[in-house]
Parts: C-alpha cells; sequence; structure tokens
C-alpha cells in the first residue's frame, strides 16, 4: 500500500483529498504546517508528498528544497499544490524539485490521478521500459560524464552526480541517443509519458536543473545543447 503525506493548512482540502486518497487505497498522513511535516518526514518513508506552497511557518518551497538536499528524500515525489497559479510559481516550485504542480481549485480525483501517474514515472527503473531485452546495458559515455543505466548512477569524471528520477530519466533518454534533437513535446512524451498532462515548459526547467549539476558553466553546456528553436541534444564528439 502507497503512503502519502498530505500537507496543507486548509482542513477541509486536506480531509477532501485524504478521503479520495484512501478510498483508491492509499495510506494517508496528514500536516497542517511545515514544521510538523518535516518531524513526520524524518520519521516515516512515504511515497508520495502532496506540499502546499503557502504554509504557516516554513514555506512549502523551503520544505522541498529540504527534501532534495537530503540523500534519504531526494527522490522522494512531491506534487506541490497552490492558490497561485502564475506561470513564475510554477517554474519556481518545478526549479525547487517539485515533480508535478497542482493550481487550486482542483478536482480531488485530477490530484489522485496525477499523483498516480507521479507514482508511475518514479517507479519506472530503466528508460526504454518498451525493451523485452533484459541483458545488462553497458555504461553510456559521453566525454568524461559516464551513466550507469544498471546502477542509476551519473558521473562526472570521479564524481557523483545526484539525479532525481526524473532528471536521470531525461539525461538517459538523450545520451541513448547522442546528436539526435528532440523537441519538448517528445520528451515530454517519452520521458513523463502521455497518461498526464504536464506543460512543455517543464522540459526547460528540469534540462535546466540537470545542467547545473553535470555542467562547468551551465550557461555554456558541454553535454546537453539547445537548438534553438528546435529542442535539445546530448553532444557526442
Amino acid at each position: 500500500m502507497k503512503k502519502i503525506l498530505v500537507i496543507d493548512d486548509e482542513k477541509d482540502i486536506v480531509e477532501i483529498l485524504s478521503y479520495n486518497f484512501k478510498k483508491e487505497g492509499f495510506q494517508v498522513d496528514t500536516s497542517f504546517n511545515g514544521e510538523s511535516a518535516l518531524k513526520k518526514i524524518k520519521t516515516n518513508r512515504y511515497d508520495l508528498i502532496i506540499l502546499d506552497l503557502m504554509l504557516p511557518g516554513i514555506q512549502g518551497l523551503d520544505i522541498c528544497k529540504m527534501l532534495r538536499k537530503e540523500q534519504a528524500t531526494a527522490d522522494m515525489p512531491v506534487i506541490m499544490i497552490t492558490a497561485k497559479g502564475e506561470e513564475v510559481d510554477k517554474i519556481l516550485g518545478l526549479e525547487m524539485g517539485a515533480d508535478d504542480y497542482i493550481t487550486k481549485p482542483f478536482s480531488p480525483r485530477e490530484v489522485v490521478a496525477r499523483a498516480k501517474a507521479v507514482l508511475r514515472r518514479a517507479e519506472i527503473k530503466v528508460l526504454g521500459n518498451t525493451s523485452t531485452n533484459n541483458a545488462p546495458k553497458e555504461p553510456i559515455k559521453i566525454k568524461d560524464m559516464t551513466i550507469d543505466r544498471e546502477k542509476y548512477t551519473v558521473l562526472i569524471g570521479d564524481k557523483s552526480i545526484k539525479l532525481s528520477a526524473t532528471e536521470f530519466r531525461l539525461l538517459t533518454y538523450l545520451a541513448e541517443r547522442p546528436n539526435k534533437i528532440y523537441s519538448r513535446d517528445h520528451l515530454l512524451d517519452a520521458v513523463w509519458g502521455n497518461d498526464v498532462y504536464v506543460e512543455p515548459r517543464t522540459v526547460d526547467v528540469h534540462i535546466r536543473r540537470v545542467r547545473t549539476k553535470i555542467e562547468e558553466d551551465p550557461n555554456n553546456p558541454i553535454y546537453i545543447k539547445t537548438m534553438r528553436g528546435v529542442g535539445y541534444f546530448v553532444e557526442q564528439d
């Protein structure tokens, strides 16, 4: 049974989300502020966090940043919910590490559906899961970057790079097909899947996050390149 933590200071929202998730077979914990949420996260293992952006005390964005910095929670899926709907807020939430972003008011059924999609994506261990070939996959080498698809690790030289599950899939998808340019729409279908609505801008945000981790100078990348007006590609000499 999947375990979810719902964090929101609005009691009605917490109750209706808890009801709908429990109806779908999830185990649900709840919290109404950032401090109590962090205490629960430290003492429990959750499969997914539903996190309100605006909370009393510690804000949702700060909680998301804290989760991404800790090894034990770095890959924990997070869906951010908020009354703010401006694009800048969505981008900021995604840049802080959220896996999806839902604006209030929302349908509880939509939240559950998108939560299931995020959980499915988090459970994907091998990119290109449509393949029936179970033979071990050799590491991918791009310049001094090594991607091990069996161990789910990325090295730049001898330095280990920590990526989220989505970031790893995105980088691996491009690295498996060097010098091929892919549009944002193509990457959305290939990496995120077509079972949930994710804005094309999400690709740009995740590319930026991966670059900050693997590139010495993210403004002048040597691994993930941009073809303006077309898309992204990993360059292999």
